[in-house]
């Protein structure tokens, strides 16, 4: 059976969630404390040397990094639809990972630390990176309804978490029509479970 080592407010943590359930896995979550360094401990550490979350195990597989874990679920139990494998259609999805790793991390995901847990960070630059990326994605979704592809692929998977916390960082989304349709049309996915938040 699948293990989901999990942190339940993690928004990288619930991106691998969201994929389990929407392919219909059957799966284990096992949570950690991280403010008891739960993550930090030595039969963690032996899963992934870096001591973070998510971490997911399949049988003799151990693949950590949320962007990681939705590719190795999307080729291994999705089909051809979530990751397309030809070198086009799978570069337009890959490339929201990288989105989701970089931009929308130090943006939304970072105002949403700084306010919930009191990261030490320019709040100011992560609320204008916020913005920019926002800015973007409603543009880039005036003329679709899924990030690529005209289908929900895992580049919608990667982006949908902290998009969908932004109230959490204080970065309002009211001038973003685009994206909060698109986020309701990901909570309208056969699976979609829901996204906790503080």
């Amino acid at each position: 059976m699948l293990k989901l080592y999990d942190f339940a407010l993690s928004g990288n943590c619930y991106k691998a969630r969201l994929m389990l359930s929407l392919l219909n896995l059957e799966h284990k979550i096992i949570s950690l404390d991280l403010k008891s360094s739960e993550h930090k401990s030595l039969e963690f550490l032996r899963l992934n040397l870096f001591g973070q979350v998510p971490v997911l195990v399949d049988e003799n597989t151990m693949i950590r990094e949320s962007q990681a874990i939705l590719v190795y679920l999307a080729r291994c139990y999705g089909g051809n639809s979530w990751l397309p494998s030809e070198a086009e259609p799978m570069s337009l999805v890959m490339q929201w990972l990288f989105t989701a790793a970089h931009d929308i991390q130090q943006g939304l995901a970072a105002a949403r630390a700084y306010h919930l847990v009191g990261r030490q960070l320019d709040i100011e630059t992560a609320t204008q990176r916020s913005h920019t990326i926002l800015t973007a994605i409603n543009q880039h979704l005036a003329r679709r309804q899924w990030l690529e592809l005209n289908c929900p692929t895992i580049a919608d998977i990667a982006c949908f978490p902290y998009i969908a916390l932004a109230a959490d960082g204080k970065i309002a989304l009211d001038n973003y029509a685009n994206v909060t349709a698109w986020l309701a049309r990901i909570k309208q996915l056969p699976g979609y479970v829901e996204l906790l938040s503080l």
